[in-house]
Order: C-alpha cells, then sequence, then structure tokens
C-alpha cells in the first residue's frame, strides 16, 4: 500500500491526502452517535499535539522550500514569503471577522454560520496539503513526502474536532443523529478538492510555488495561533497542553530533519 501511494502521481496523492483529512473530519463528526460531550482533556491534547505539528510543518515544510524557490526564480525571498504569509492570514482574519459579524447580526442562525465558517476554513488547509505535494515535483530541500503527509496529518488532527464541533451542536438543537452526523461530515469535503486544485496549481504554474507555500504556511499559523493554541489552553492543565505542543513541534522537526 505504502509503494502503491508512493507511486502516484502527485496529484493524485494530494487528492488521496485530503480524502484522509475529511474522513477525519467524518469520524469527528460520527461522535454524535455515541457522546452527548466529548472529553475536553482528550480534545485538547490532541490540539495541542497538531498545533505543534504544524508549527514545525510551517517553516521546515513550507517556508523554507518557498524560500529556496524563490531564490531560484530571482525574486526576492524575504518579500515573496512576506506576502505570501500576510496573504494567508488576512485571508482567514477577513472570514472570521466576518462570519463573526454576521453571528452578531442573525443569532438564531449560529449553526448555519459555523458550518459555513468551518467549510471556508477548511478550503486553505486543503490547499495547503496540496501545495506540500506538489511542490515535491521540484525536489526542494525540506519538501518530502513524509513532511507532506504530516503536514496532512496535522490537519487531519484538528479536523477531529472540527466535525464534533458541527454534529453535536446540531444534534443539541434537536436535529437527527443522522443528519447532524453528515452535515458534520460534509464540512471536510472541500478539502480534498482544493488539494487537488493546489497541486495542479503548482505544478502547472512554477512561479506561483514560493507564493502559494508561504500563503499556506500564513493560513497555518493563523489557525493554530487563533484557533488550536488558544483552545487548547482553555484546559485546566495549560502546562500539561503546552508540552504537547512542544511534542508535535518536536515530532514534527525530527522526523522532517531526518527523513528529508
Amino acid at each position: 500500500m505504502g509503494e502503491f501511494f508512493r507511486n502516484l502521481a502527485y496529484p493524485y496523492q494530494a487528492f488521496l491526502a485530503g480524502i484522509m483529512t475529511w474522513l477525519i473530519t467524518a469520524l469527528g463528526a460520527s461522535v454524535v452517535f455515541l457522546f452527548k460531550k466529548v472529553n475536553k482533556n482528550l480534545m485538547d491534547g490532541m490540539l495541542g499535539l497538531s498545533a505543534g505539528v504544524m508549527l514545525a510543518a510551517t517553516f521546515w515544510s513550507l517556508l523554507s522550500p518557498a524560500l529556496e524557490m524563490a531564490t531560484e526564480l530571482k525574486l526576492i525571498p524575504w518579500l515573496i514569503v512576506s506576502l505570501g504569509i500576510i496573504a494567508g492570514g488576512i485571508l482567514l482574519f477577513l472570514g472570521d471577522k466576518f462570519f463573526s459579524h454576521q453571528e452578531d447580526k442573525f443569532k438564531n442562525k449560529r449553526s448555519i454560520l459555523l458550518i459555513t465558517s468551518i467549510t471556508l476554513h477548511n478550503i486553505p488547509e486543503g490547499m495547503a496539503i496540496g501545495v506540500a505535494f506538489g511542490s515535491l515535483k521540484y525536489g526542494l530541500s525540506g519538501a518530502t513526502l513524509t513532511s507532506a503527509l504530516m503536514i496532512a496529518l496535522g490537519i487531519g488532527i484538528q479536523n477531529f474536532p472540527e466535525g464534533s464541533a458541527v454534529s453535536l451542536p446540531l444534534r443539541r438543537e434537536g436535529m437527527s443523529r443522522g443528519k447532524a452526523f453528515l452535515i458534520g461530515n460534509l464540512t471536510g469535503i472541500v478539502e480534498p478538492i482544493s488539494a487537488l486544485i493546489g497541486a495542479l496549481l503548482v505544478m502547472k504554474i512554477r512561479f506561483l510555488l514560493p507564493i502559494l507555500l508561504s500563503f499556506a504556511a500564513g493560513a497555518m499559523i493563523y489557525v493554530v495561533v487563533q484557533e488550536l493554541i488558544p483552545e487548547s489552553q482553555s484546559n485546566k492543565r495549560k502546562d500539561l497542553m503546552a508540552l504537547f505542543t512542544i511534542f508535535g513541534f518536536i515530532i514534527m522537526m525530527v522526523l522532517d530533519v531526518t527523513l528529508g
């Protein structure tokens, strides 16, 4: 199975990795069949670990290759990468502001806004997966199959609570378990699609690679700082959650450095 995946074209690898993250979203949504509430310590630990993995991936798997490619293309590396990071962060910032504003105006549509917000968040996350796999075509240092898979895994881990964050509130509002699961599951369907698009873009238009790599890094940094770390730190054991984040960072760093 591993050899089969390794021999696939990069867009197919990205698409399958996106499907994996989608399935983890579905797994998170499926808790609506088992629990009314998910253990907070477990969820916060997973979020902390995922935050560490994604933070390490932003440098070793996204920003470092972006700087290298920008140099090869005779661009101004620090400028291109900075613009990409800012663009990725601002896109999610504006999305959060928009949905926060709409929620203040329409209290009775909170569930719809939550579903839409999480779905839109999944688009740049899927793009990050696609860009990671598509960049393998260029043989950049730090851009490896292992690092691309770890990015997908890190995003997948944090998709688990997102799936349950949709299905459980819908169930509490009186929706059937099956329908709540279906809607929570569908919020992740955009990830394999956007992963495929991201991979095709960087493979077809080489000039876009450093921009898209740094864009994906900016989006991931925003998600980590704005969502994952604050949520994990809401736990009473903040010190333990911080250690999970460090462990996640170390795991990703070691995998990138030793296998890259």
